[in-house]
């Protein structure tokens, strides 16, 4: 036994049915050889990867119709790689990127699971430099601008290793961290575009969700339908 439990559950993205391992509640929790503890990730924090959150669902949906022609995308913060799983389906060149230890493990037996090759996956931590890891057009993740110094960071990620024509696309379930984000990436020259999105049947209007979807040098703005629920 792995020392904590999963399920697995079918979604609907994208008009398309995926299935999914994921943890079964948030109280699981295994780090036998401290390798989480040692990267800063706290028995409170384990657990979050491994499910399936709203702005994870709302990035996936908007990357079952995303224009993908041509590009290099990076996942950030994968998690269980939703959006991976969606692009891979539809033949992008997509890199999943995570630090926890089990990120890797979960998104290869989900590719697996559906049938799909294996999505190229990279270690990644944030404000830690990696030269080999190249430049993208595209850059997307879902919630990760939950802690304030996120901003910082993940501007400078943008500033190494986005391709100066680019698009970055973050969903946001309305923390308040995403103007530090968005005036970092205006210095670099990034317009930035904002759709109000549904986070769950609960919302009302004004939508709490945001689309953050930030263009550079005339990059290709996205389609989604603003106020979509998930």
């Amino acid at each position: 036994m792995p020392g904590y439990e999963t399920h697995i559950r079918t979604l609907r993205l994208g008009g398309h049915d995926y299935r999914i391992r994921s943890l079964v509640d948030l109280q699981q929790f295994a780090d036998p050889d401290h390798h989480a503890q040692r990267l800063g990730i706290s028995s409170a924090q384990w657990s979050l990867f491994g499910h399936v959150w709203p702005a994870g669902r709302l990035l996936a949906e908007a990357m079952a119709t995303h224009d993908i022609a041509g590009k290099r995308i990076l996942e950030l913060g994968c998690g269980l790689g939703l959006a991976s799983l969606v692009l891979r389906h539809r033949g992008a060149d997509i890199v999943a990127s995570d630090y926890h230890p089990l990120a890797e493990t979960f998104l290869a037996y989900n590719s697996a699971l559906n049938g799909l090759p294996a999505v190229p996956y990279r270690t990644l931590r944030w404000g830690t430099p990696n030269d080999s890891l190249g430049r993208f057009d595209l850059v997307i993740g879902s919630d990760i601008l939950y802690e304030r110094d996120h901003a910082q960071r993940l501007s400078a990620l943008m500033h190494e290793h986005a391709h100066p024509v680019a698009e970055v696309m973050f969903t946001d379930p309305g923390r308040g961290n995403s103007a530090p984000f968005t005036r970092a990436l205006a210095a670099q020259g990034y317009a930035v575009s904002e759709i109000r999105c549904r986070m769950d049947e609960r919302d009302v209007a004004p939508f709490r969700g945001r689309l953050l979807h930030y263009s550079r040098a005339g990059a290709a703005v996205a389609t989604v339908t603003a106020g979509a629920t998930l």
